[in-house]
């Protein structure tokens, strides 16, 4: 089969298009899935650089692609829950960028009958992320101000949507074009990090959700009321700052799961929550397309389309 990989660690030009082999079930939980389409994240560049390496290593040649959109061609003999045929979304952890590969049924779910594959592939991270962070870890409740920073990338707009959902106050950051989109998601408020000061214009906020990191995280904290909460998807937030003005700071690894998709997805199959794809590329052109997303600026989710 045709895949994308990688021998060694590197920038872009380390990407090669290969012939592989077929991936084959060799546990009775795992289904194997003809991929139609699979998301770029910034993990696969993390990973593709080699500065993941010890938090989580890889083995070479490697395949990327941590989450994909198919059909289901065949299943381990204790997966019930879906058939051959069935279109799906699911986890990968590895693997994702070629034209087949395999998950374990704990990180399967159907596809929601009204997007494509391309949309569809887009949700998995984006859904999971905002649950662990706005619900399971953030606790985010009706009537609560919630900020989210880089609200325009595609973590940050399913949080929009998922924190509206929930009738919380949304204040959002964004930039450009991405102003214009965030609004469109429906954000109370969208703040300008650019050319406004949001220390300025947001205050008492009970949970900050950090999708950018970098020179603006340090700023977070002003905006947050005594008892309030960071939690960072990019890079772990200071401790000392956490003191100085007594609230919460972590850094959030994401559960990804099936089970923590369901409230999300329930959310696109009523129309509630729509995906924001910004870019799509064809599997043959994954360096490409992880070039563009490395860039930045990048309003929604890059995907790479697999033909067959």
């Amino acid at each position: 089969m045709k895949a994308i990989q990688y021998k060694a660690f590197g920038n872009s030009d380390v990407v090669e298009v290969a012939e592989i082999s077929q991936p084959e079930i060799r546990n009775e939980d795992e289904v194997l899935i003809q991929v139609k389409a699979a998301s770029v994240n910034p993990l696969d560049i993390k990973l593709r650089n080699g500065i993941m390496q010890t938090m989580r290593p890889v083995n070479l040649p490697f395949v990327p692609g941590a989450d994909v959109a198919g059909v289901v061609i065949a299943t381990g003999d204790r997966v019930i829950q879906f058939k051959a045929g069935d279109q799906v979304i699911a986890v990968t952890r590895e693997g994702g960028y070629a034209e087949y590969a395999l998950a374990n049924v704990n990180h399967v779910a159907l596809k929601p009958a009204n997007t494509s594959f391309e949309e569809a592939t887009s949700l998995v991270v984006n859904i999971g992320t905002a649950q662990s962070v706005l619900f399971n870890e953030g606790k985010l409740a009706k009537g609560q101000k919630v900020l989210i920073q880089g609200a325009a990338g595609a973590t940050g707009a399913a949080m929009v949507q998922m924190a509206k959902n929930a009738r919380a106050y949304v204040i959002a950051t964004a930039s450009g074009k991405g102003v214009a989109l965030v609004k469109s998601l429906g954000a109370d408020e969208v703040i300008d990090y650019r050319s406004e000061d949001l220390t300025v214009l947001a205050k008492d906020i009970d949970l900050v959700a950090d999708c950018a990191g970098g020179e603006f995280q340090h700023k977070l904290f002003e905006v947050l009321k005594p008892g309030g909460k960071l939690l960072s998807i990019v890079i772990p937030p200071s401790a000392e700052l956490a003191e100085k003005y007594q609230v919460e700071a972590r850094f959030i690894s994401s559960n990804i799961s099936a089970n923590s998709l369901s409230d999300g997805l329930l959310l696109v199959n009523e129309g509630k929550l729509r995906p924001i794809v910004a870019k799509t590329f064809r599997l043959e052109e994954a360096a490409q397309a992880q070039d563009y997303l490395s860039a930045g600026g990048v309003n929604g989710k890059v995907v790479l389309l697999v033909a067959q």
